[in-house]
């Protein structure tokens, strides 16, 4: 996926970020323009279609009956998959693509299960026999970097908004998702020894280290990826979560708006 780029375009980007600059005119620690638009699956139970910057993402879920897993007979459950087609970036080798769409689909439903977002409790109609089966499925449209924190911040806008179809199986009116939480994921890589928040496609293949944090609206860490071979040090992540705070807040705002 970490594509070829013209050393001269690496030393540009070098050079801006040692003056705390991009080459799309941000600062190292700003989030890309964003937008979310909602319900745009008419047969899903909940959808979502962000755009961060050039990235685009649409996420459905799809709602159903199911027996649970054994070892938690009384919970619902998730399932979350992602894809990642040609058609969205000429670097996905259909070949060489099933690690990493397999990695940010468990990036992002580890935040969503560690956070406790859903309450799978509540998704339990008989004990070891009847739950809620909540499928998450996340597609990539286009790609121009960080598709942590788009296939996360979809998800959650989906989840969100998404009903319990009751009716359709005769179990009573639909009724939303119950949901406790609302994590964010945001994601960090370190180019030459400058951090930089929200990367584009080019900023993510010069990256030494890329780092995603998913704090849940308490501030409370939930889950965390290190990705590429370089290091980052503990300065570094301990001012990575903070940014997070203050980033994640935002994009909640965003998304209770939309």
């Amino acid at each position: 996926m970490k594509e070829i780029i013209p050393e001269l375009k690496i030393e540009h980007i070098k050079r801006l970020a040692a003056g705390g600059n991009r080459a799309d005119g941000r600062s190292l620690g700003q989030f890309r323009e964003m937008s979310i638009e909602r319900d745009v699956i008419g047969t899903a139970e909940g959808s979502a279609r962000v755009k961060l910057g050039k990235t685009d993402i649409l996420v459905g879920v799809k709602i159903e009956l199911g027996a649970p897993y054994p070892n938690h007979p009384d919970e619902g459950m998730l399932k979350t998959t992602l894809e990642l087609r040609q058609i969205a970036h000429h670097s996905f080798d259909p070949g060489q693509m099933k690690n990493r769409a397999i990695e940010l689909s468990r990036v992002v439903d580890r935040g969503v299960r560690e956070s406790r977002m859903i309450d799978m409790k509540k998704l339990c109609i008989e004990p070891g026999k009847k739950v809620w089966m909540v499928y998450l499925d996340i597609q990539v449209l286009d790609y121009d970097g960080n598709l942590f924190d788009a296939a996360t911040i979809g998800s959650i806008a989906t989840l969100t908004g998404a009903r319990v179809p009751a009716s359709a199986f005769g179990l009573g009116e639909d009724f939303p998702l119950p949901l406790s939480e609302m994590p964010i994921s945001t994601t960090f890589v370190k180019i030459d020894g400058h951090i930089m928040l929200d990367p584009t496609a080019t900023e993510e293949a010069v990256a030494d280290a890329r780092l995603t944090v998913t704090m849940d609206s308490q501030g409370n860490l939930r889950a965390m990826q290190k990705g590429l071979s370089g290091a980052f040090y503990y300065e570094e992540i301990t001012t990575a979560i903070e940014n997070s705070i203050k980033t994640g807040n935002s994009i909640r705002e965003i998304i209770r708006s939309g």
